[in-house]
């Protein structure tokens, strides 16, 4: 647990801090959309004179300290047309703000706002997309995704065609931590990797962390996508959604008191598989996924605001109703915001996340039930001690419980008996504390420090093996193979089988060369405890979770980054590059044929390698005018290597470096928008990535009159390179301009050029020649797609 010297050491820490603050007087309030009350995240507020200046936090709340006087701030967002207002400062002052991105505002100045590269910051490796962009891209199927959209950011790959999830710097798709109003989502498709299950109706903000991590973060070892659900509109009822040719959505807001309270409820169901019941060979096969998005706000008072939000989705996959498949994530949210002072913001959360897995297996007789749950509480606070000092600490606690597998006979006439394979659990303490500061007028610095402890607990039944080896190799063979239990032990509930802890530090700085440039650099070390067993390329709702214990050591993620960043024309253009190198210890490798389905000792087939990426990021971006998008590459490296224990084992490939699943060494993604006028804008994305790592034969051996292929070391091959492009057309009536119900007609085209890219290379033998044939797998062609979005 906590040690009582690790908070000694935090409050003497921050003792020391709080002797530096000077006494100054505090602007500090909330920053909100004038047309629903919404509170916007990460808006600037300037103070041109001083040079000085902050962002709004996750909740929309800033705080600002300054010398008494006379002065213009400046208060600019993305979208949002910038405002300036002169504040006398003579006393702490609470000032509330409403943006607009429409026409009239009652302010002062009105200047057009665009994004640029915040030289200032210390944050680097770090992107922000805007809804807005988002659902100007053209996707599959005509859908809006937000994972399909962050593929075309630099450092960030798909898992594969058609596959969920995605890879950041080479790392796994397990290793990033996925957030919805800060609960964790273990799997983020829907119909297995075509949809994600972000409903962007539902998306305020979302920033995806590739680097430079906060230390408020824990928990994986590669990435963040720190996502936040809207509030919902406490002036007035709205209604928003889109009829799409598989799937629709609809979207309803309004307030519970006005300008108190409100209320948000969501939700979007596929009905694709209605159309299989025209085939007579398909009418008993399904294939749909629904899910809910609710969120409830209310404001008790200017220093305490209650939320409650939630999300439920499924995913059903049936043929012909003897076997069905049931999968999707459930969370729950309770957070209350309290402001104990104008300098002093405070957030504790109740979190509930649970991801299921079911299986029907009416062809044999059973049911299948496994997944993991989590209970999370969090206290966070923000300490604005100066306009040159900000501190961000807090504890958080994760209790754990995995279910490996629970099998059910589903009739009196089934031949299979119960089972359940052993559950699991874990408690995940951990502490924080983050600090911002300006050094001098050209370095900015953040650092920090998380110490986090992990719990593997009872009650469990534990192995123990000869040497402490689960897996054992055979030299007589040169493989690997399953070590025998020499002795097993009992642990009761709740009593510690094995027991971790590390410090994980982060720390970045920017020097700011003059008020357009600035060169930036970071490192982090994270923590994860939590590793997904799986020997695919990315991850399968049949993946399962497990806990760091005596066999499976917890991953150690180093990172360190080097950038330079620049504001070109006034940030009519922006230019980004960065480089990078991650290490990453106790990375899972399997041995050869490992079997992890309904495996109940998995650390016979698993063994401890390590991992290692590095690359140059390129981004351009042209942020103003009718036509803007970026032009994003990247050029890396991602390698695993598990080398034998001894000198006479091989360990995997040799023992020597190979290609991760997730290397792609070349990725280019080019993003376009073009507004023609008010009635028709247009887009474009083109994506083109190496081909990922495949193993394919390298020779062939006969056993009882059939030929087998055999294989060589692992990822060794490549499929051929992967490429499409996507088109959209966005037709909006100008009637919609004089009326309540506004619409407007999407048209796209996925993969225009209908590139069959291969999700996969099969290798058989042909039934009627005898002949070995290689068949690809591909999931898309060419895909044209309409919907019609609607708001009133």
């Amino acid at each position: 647990m906590i040690t009582k010297n690790t908070c000694t050491f935090f409050l003497f820490i921050l003792t020391i801090f709080s002797s530096f603050s000077q006494e100054k007087f505090t602007l500090s309030g909330t920053i909100i959309d004038s047309k629903n009350n919404e509170t916007l995240i990460g808006v600037n507020i300037y103070i041109p004179n001083l040079k000085i200046g902050t962002t709004t936090n996750e909740y929309g709340f800033y705080s600002l300290s300054a010398p008494k006087g006379e002065y213009e701030i400046e208060i600019s967002y993305v979208g949002y047309q910038t405002i300036q207002k002169t504040i006398l400062l003579n006393q702490n002052t609470k000032s509330n703000f409403s943006i607009s991105s429409g026409e009239e505002l009652q302010e002062v100045v009105i200047t057009d706002n665009k994004e640029k590269v915040n030289i200032k910051s210390p944050e680097m490796s770090v992107n922000k997309l805007s809804i807005s962009t988002i659902k100007k891209m053209p996707v599959v199927l005509g859908e809006v995704d937000v994972i399909k959209s962050i593929l075309l950011l630099p450092g960030v790959t798909n898992a594969g065609e058609g596959a969920s999830g995605f890879n950041v710097r080479g790392g796994g798709a397990d290793q990033n931590l996925i957030l919805l109003d800060e609960a964790t989502i273990f799997n983020s498709s829907h119909v297995f990797g075509f949809f994600s299950v972000f409903n962007p109706d539902a998306i305020k903000d979302l920033k995806l962390y590739k680097g430079g991590i906060p230390a408020r973060y824990g928990g994986r070892a590669s990435s963040v996508l720190d996502i936040y659900q809207k509030d919902g509109n406490s002036k007035e009822f709205h209604m928003n959604g889109g009829i799409g040719l598989i799937s629709s959505r609809l979207l309803a807001e309004g307030p519970i008191v006005k300008d108190k309270g409100s209320f948000l409820i969501g939700g979007r169901a596929s009905y694709a598989h209605l159309f299989l019941k025209f085939s007579e060979e398909n009418k008993n096969n399904s294939a749909y996924f629904y899910d809910l998005n609710t969120k409830l706000s209310y404001k008790l008072n200017n220093n305490n605001n209650l939320y409650l939000s939630g999300y439920f989705g499924r995913d059903v996959f049936s043929l012909n109703k003897s076997f069905t498949n049931t999968y999707g994530n459930s969370i729950l949210n309770l957070r209350w915001n309290h402001l104990y002072s104008d300098k002093l913001f405070a957030n504790l959360s109740l979190i509930y996340s649970d991801y299921y897995y079911g299986l029907d297996l009416n062809f044999i007789g059973f049911n299948w039930d496994s997944g993991i749950k989590n209970y999370n509480i969090k206290y966070d606070f923000k300490h604005y001690l100066s306009d040159k000092l900000k501190l961000n600490y807090g504890v958080n606690g994760t209790y754990y419980q995995f279910n490996p597998g629970t099998i059910k006979p589903n009739g009196e006439d089934s031949g299979i008996n119960p089972d359940q394979l052993d559950k699991k659990y874990a408690f995940e303490p951990s502490v924080y504390l983050d600090a911002e500061s300006q050094l001098s007028k050209k370095i900015n610095i953040s650092y920090g420090l998380r110490y986090s402890l992990f719990y593997r607990l009872g009650s469990s039944t534990i192995n123990y093996y000869e040497n402490n080896q689960a897996v054992t190799f055979n030299t007589d063979m040169q493989i690997y193979e399953k070590g025998t239990p020499v002795s097993t032990k009992y642990f009761g509930k709740n009593k510690v089988i094995k027991s971790y802890d590390n410090f994980e530090p982060r720390f970045s700085v920017s020097y700011q060369l003059n008020e357009d440039q600035a060169i930036k650099a970071s490192y982090n070390r994270m923590a994860q405890y939590l590793q997904l067993v799986s020997n695919t390329s990315s991850p399968t709702p049949l993946d399962v979770w497990m806990p760091s214990d005596n066999y499976i050591k917890p991953q150690l993620a180093d990172q360190v980054a080097l950038g330079y960043f620049r504001n070109i024309n006034n940030g009519a253009y922006s230019f980004e590059i960065e480089t990078y190198y991650k290490e990453i210890q106790n990375r899972l490798d399997y041995i050869d044929g490992a079997d992890l389905i309904a495996n109940n000792a998995i650390e016979q087939v698993i063994l401890n390698g390590q991992m290692r990426s590095y690359g140059l990021e390129i981004m351009v971006k042209k942020n103003k005018g009718k036509f803007n998008g970026w032009i994003a590459y990247t050029l890396s490296k991602s390698e695993q290597q598990t080398p034998g224990r001894t000198p006479e084992e091989t360990g995997i490939n040799n023992g020597q470096w190979y290609a991760s699943a997730y290397d792609k060494t070349h990725n280019l993604a080019i993003t376009s928008a073009y507004n023609l006028n008010e009635k028709w804008s247009f887009g474009a994305n083109f994506a083109l990535q190496s081909g990922q790592p495949a193993s394919y034969p390298n020779g062939q051996y006969e056993y009882l009159g059939i030929t087998v292929p055999s294989y060589g070391l692992r990822n060794e091959n490549r499929l051929p390179a992967y490429h499409h492009l996507d088109v959209s057309a966005t037709l909006t009536p100008r009637k919609n301009k004089d009326r309540n119900w506004k619409g407007e007609w999407v048209f796209s085209i996925y993969n225009l050029y209908n590139r069959m890219n291969a999700a996969s290379i099969n290798f058989r033998q042909n039934v009627d020649t005898g002949a070995n044939e290689a068949v690809q797998l591909s999931i898309f062609g060419i895909v044209p797609a309409v919907s019609y979005n609607f708001k009133f």
